[in-house]
């Protein structure tokens, strides 16, 4: 299938590992020219020598806890280059424990880092989308949308604040060649899973590989996903293939969710 990617700028943010790397190699790889975006700039010199150089790719330093900053590194850049016709929006999860116990400012800190932050970028590049007639905006954020996970009560509520976000702007953008989806990705071969591992081994007295299997055990593919197959999903979403595909909910994890 042609996914009709060429001569198309995407903006890819937490693009220095995981899901986030996965997805900016994959559309490069399609011929899109890739920005970065993260706040490590010696992770993001490394990704950044590592894409497909079929384009001129380029990369933001931006820190996610100050969308403020974000905000004017994002409009700098677009003014002083390009806008974007797609936008990943991808940030790194809150950390784990049941949701009675969680602080205050711990459910304000990841309010910022995603609903706040996918905000920010969505209004940079709206703009140049409407004047593209062609607008991809994917938030990557997590199958508790349709069902909460155990011991992720801050991580259930801000991706439930994400997602019906995204909804409605799904409906407001949809007439100017825009679309808004929401890729739900299960337990992925990522530094984060190996970390919610640790911690289930930890709490649990099993080893490592025993969490791990238990993990596994309640996914009908009996495996964890690869990074690449949630950036597969992005990719053709973020294409003309999926122009008719608006304000959804996309798991890509194996089966796991029970919802329809």
């Amino acid at each position: 299938m042609d996914l009709k990617l060429n001569n198309k700028y995407a903006l890819v943010c937490g693009s220095t590992a995981g899901i986030g790397k996965a997805t900016a190699m994959a559309l490069a790889a399609e011929g899109v020219q890739v920005t970065l975006i993260a706040r490590n700039e010696a992770k993001l010199k490394i990704t950044l020598a590592e894409l497909p150089q079929q384009r001129s790719h380029d990369y933001i330093v931006a820190d996610f806890s100050d969308p403020a900053d974000l905000e004017a590194k994002v409009s700098e850049y677009i003014n002083t280059n390009h806008g974007f016709h797609i936008l990943v929006n991808n940030t790194g999860g809150p950390k784990g424990g049941p949701i009675f116990y969680a602080e205050v400012s711990e459910f304000e800190q990841a309010f910022t880092q995603h609903l706040k932050c996918n905000h920010v970028l969505a209004q940079a590049v709206v703009t140049f989308m409407k004047s593209e007639n062609y607008g991809r905006i994917i938030n990557v954020i997590s199958t508790s949308v349709k069902q909460p996970l155990d011991g992720l009560g801050v991580s259930n509520t801000i991706r439930g604040a994400v997602a019906n976000w995204s909804k409605t702007l799904a409906n407001e953008l949809g007439q100017f060649g825009i679309t808004v989806n929401n890729v739900l990705p299960g337990a992925t071969g990522t530094e984060r899973l190996a970390q919610i591992i640790k911690n289930k081994s930890a709490k649990t007295g099993k080893t490592e590989e025993e969490a791990s299997n238990a993990m596994k055990s309640a996914v009908p593919a009996k495996r964890f996903a690869k990074p690449e197959e949630i950036a597969n999903a992005i990719t053709f979403l973020a294409s003309e293939a999926a122009a008719y595909i608006n304000g959804i909910n996309l798991p890509v994890d194996g089966g796991r969710t029970k919802s329809l």
